[in-house]
């Protein structure tokens, strides 16, 4: 069902999903401890039935199906581990690098989307000091 749904559609689940992921994780300061797949699930969900354009395109009969939320499920896994797996450049790593000397601090990070997150934690101590 899902892979039924045209690659324009597919395309923007995916970006809802990048989005919603990274934005939760920023709300939880890339905390592993924290995290809780449930409240992650809870902010997609919120963030697809008020926001995304797309919902709407995709038929109610479509929405209640088990096999499309089982074949979603795995899109959702499979996007989320893109982003955990795709590391900092070299570039982010070179930046943080100068601010935490600066700072005095050890931020760490395990992918390019938390050391975008440190990076702007960083930047704002930087602009308050």
């Amino acid at each position: 069902m899902y892979n039924d749904l045209s690659p324009n559609l597919k395309s923007s689940i995916t970006r809802s999903i990048t989005q919603t992921f990274e934005q939760y994780m920023e709300s939880i300061g890339w905390s592993e401890s924290k995290f809780r797949i449930e409240d992650f699930i809870s902010s997609w969900r919120e963030y697809i039935t008020t926001r995304a354009l797309w919902y709407s395109e995709i038929s109610d009969t479509i929405k209640a199906n088990p096999e499309f939320h089982e074949q979603l499920a795995t899109r959702i896994n499979e996007v989320m581990n893109r982003i955990l797996e795709d590391p900092p450049t070299d570039e982010q790593i070179a930046r943080i690098q100068i601010m935490q000397e600066k700072l005095n601090t050890h931020y760490t990070y395990d992918c390019k989307a938390e050391a975008s997150y440190v990076e702007r934690l960083l930047k704002k101590r930087l602009e308050m000091q």
